[in-house]
């Protein structure tokens, strides 16, 4: 038996890796209905382009689209209404102060399984610009090629 929790990992957000310098992650509950689990079991789930925002005592996910479940009927799912993230209050209030500073905004950068429930991971970032990006790629590409190097040694 090990000590590690199961996790299964469903979905990346890799654009918001690219797209934001993320300073804080932290791990958030999803309520979802049957169908909506069954989709997301299937990898049927695109966190590109969603954000969650705090609305007093709530945290929302919007814009992360769940694809309707294959074997649903007609009381399926909305693929991308906006879902509630379940907080500590603490956390939220945590959250709530890193988000007040100019530019910050969550992020959801995975989604997984854990212990057979449903987890998002959440990133607090700012915006990178153009220029960011561009160093950011330029480093990358420098790491690889010094790592290949170090290999054919």
């Amino acid at each position: 038996m090990s000590a590690q929790p199961e996790t299964h990992k469903t979905s990346t957000n890799r654009k918001a890796l690219r797209d934001f310098f993320i300073t804080d992650r932290i791990e958030a509950g999803i309520a979802l209905c049957g169908t909506e689990v069954k989709s997301i079991r299937d990898g049927q789930i695109n966190l590109t382009g969603s954000y969650a925002q705090i609305d007093g005592n709530n945290v929302t996910l919007t814009g992360a689209e769940i694809a309707p479940y294959k074997c649903g009927n007609q009381f399926n799912h909305i693929s991308n209404r906006p879902r509630r993230l379940l907080l500590n209050r603490r956390e939220i209030i945590k959250l709530t102060a890193q988000i007040q500073q100019k530019g910050m905004t969550l992020v959801p950068l995975s989604c997984y399984f854990k212990h057979g429930r449903v987890k998002i991971e959440l990133g607090v970032g700012r915006g990178r610009q153009d220029p960011d990006k561009r160093d950011l790629i330029r480093t990358r590409d420098a790491d690889r090629d010094a790592r290949r190097e170090m290999s054919r040694r």
